[in-house]
């Protein structure tokens, strides 16, 4: 399946109207496919929304996961045009290891630590089962098409990812500043300086959390 096929998936449109919502962007006009999620209101351009909605199949609020069992992976998967073939236990504790391990990079886009090593050993490690083909398209474009092992297709992933490093938009895709949240948005602010998912929620719930450490603190002080 092709980045075109995956954009001819029934497609939704996004709620421009609840300006109530917490998570509201008004920048949000295009619809968007079946596969990412509701709450998302800051989705990276195309193909990067697939990486992006990839590491969104885990919601720290809700705790959903959806790459938390085989049927309701095959289902995600299969509408985002990801599945290769038959899922098993084993290939969806590896598509989860991967997708932290990016998530570990969008934390670093986003100001975080450096990403380490470990972090990055599922990546490395799902990288060694796929190389790039050259293919010529119709009229002569050329493009490469991943071709490796296992039923999650990383390598379209993996590619899409390298291309986005090779034009900026890669530093765009951010994690959440917020460590209980970590939720993948992509930052179109003309500075690149977007720390949260949401400001109203995550922004808020850190700024409140700093402000009753540094109550503590002094209240520390002045009882010492």
């Amino acid at each position: 399946m092709t980045i075109k096929t995956i954009m001819r998936v029934t497609e939704r449109p996004v709620n421009r109207l609840n300006r109530s919502s917490a998570r509201y962007d008004r920048r949000v006009v295009s619809p968007l496919p079946s596969w990412v999620s509701e709450d998302e209101t800051k989705p990276a351009p195309m193909p990067l929304l697939l990486v992006q909605s990839f590491v969104n199949t885990w919601e720290a609020d809700s705790a959903t996961d959806l790459l938390g069992d085989v049927d309701t992976a095959r289902v995600w998967l299969a509408g985002a045009g990801l599945l290769l073939g038959t899922l098993g236990e084993a290939d969806l504790a590896e598509a989860r290891a991967v997708r932290e391990s990016i998530r570990a990079v969008l934390v670093q886009n986003g100001g975080g630590p450096p990403v380490a090593a470990p972090e990055l050993e599922a990546l490395v490690a799902a990288a060694g089962h796929w190389r790039l083909t050259p293919m010529v398209e119709p009229g002569g474009r050329v493009r490469l098409r991943p071709l490796g092992e296992g039923p999650v297709d990383v390598g379209r992933l993996l590619l899409v990812v390298r291309d986005a490093q090779k034009d900026g938009s890669f530093g765009r895709l951010k994690a959440c500043r917020n460590d209980e949240c970590r939720w993948a948005f992509f930052d179109r602010s003309h500075a690149r300086r977007g720390a949260w998912c949401d400001m109203a929620v995550c922004g808020n719930r850190i700024k409140n959390r700093n402000l009753r450490s540094r109550r503590s603190g002094a209240a520390g002080g002045v009882a010492s």
